[in-house]
């Protein structure tokens, strides 16, 4: 496995590989857990050259203190990386990135970022979509794998994408979650066992909805959900919404089945949760 922290020296490598071959690339934060790495895994499964990015982008962070208490672990994560033969890791400075002072840049989605996420990170996306047009001019990869926890996230990425007109598809990879059902997070790392055990509430409630959509309206689902919350004064609900697939905006009616989906963030001890289902 080869390790690179200056994006100069990584474009000359990549450019002396045989142009035929397939390169996939997974942008990380670090803080690899076995969710990272089903990315790497299944990149592999359908290219030649994965390249994994390691790198905390400050950018994208609303929250100083969230910047601050992120966990970084670069000597685990590159052992991780080696076990399951990752080819490539980009592990950069900001300065390799960032230029001092450098704003980010604003970018269009269409009303992808109206609610969620958006709503209450403003300038997440911009921060997010910024570093992300970056690390695709490093790498120019055919395929770039991203989790479906951060859903929005990854609908934003495939219309930016579109946008910048990379050649770059950009594929979706299922959850994977703890025994208990809780969304694998770097932010996991941060929670006591009885607050893991509160977490647990968050997919509880988003199988209940999949299980119960159409029987019941989406105003009267989204009630007795936020009601579950409600009851557990521990945790913080910050949203909690049914939106339709295509754009991410709250909808009254169900659409086709595999076209909605119900997405929720939430805090238990100051450390922030979001997962979904789609359904």
């Amino acid at each position: 496995m080869k390790i690179f922290k200056l994006k100069e020296e990584l474009k000359s490598y990549l450019n002396s590989q045989d142009k035929d071959k397939i390169t996939s690339f997974v942008p990380t934060m670090g803080a690899l857990h076995d969710g990272h790495l089903s990315l790497i895994l299944n990149a592999k499964k359908n290219s030649d050259l994965v390249i994994c990015s390691i790198f905390v982008n400050p950018t994208q962070f609303n929250n100083l203190k969230d910047l601050e208490e992120y966990p970084r672990t670069p000597n685990r994560d590159i052992k991780a990386l080696s076990d399951i033969n990752c080819d490539v890791v980009y592990l950069p400075e900001i300065s390799d990135l960032y230029r001092t002072n450098e704003k980010v840049k604003q970018y269009q989605y269409n009303g992808l970022d109206t609610y969620m996420e958006g709503k209450g990170r403003p300038g997440h996306f911009d921060g997010v979509a910024t570093i992300i047009e970056k690390l695709f001019m490093i790498v120019r990869p055919n395929k770039a794998y991203f989790g479906q926890k951060d859903l929005q996230q990854l609908q934003i990425i495939k219309h930016i994408t579109k946008q910048l007109n990379f050649e770059t598809e950009i594929v979706g990879v299922s959850t994977k979650r703890e025994s208990s059902g809780l969304a694998m997070s770097s932010r996991n790392k941060r929670l006591s066992s009885s607050d893991l055990e509160k977490a647990t509430l968050i997919y509880k409630t988003l199988l209940f909805i999949k299980e119960n959509a159409y029987k019941n309206s989406v105003k009267e689902l989204k009630e007795t959900c936020i009601q579950k919350f409600n009851e557990e004064p521990e945790i913080h609900l910050e949203y909690l919404e049914i939106v339709s697939l295509d754009n991410l905006h709250p909808i009254d009616m169900y659409k086709h089945n595999g076209c909605n989906a119900a997405c929720i963030a939430a805090s238990i001890s100051s450390v922030r949760l979001i997962d979904n289902i789609i359904f």
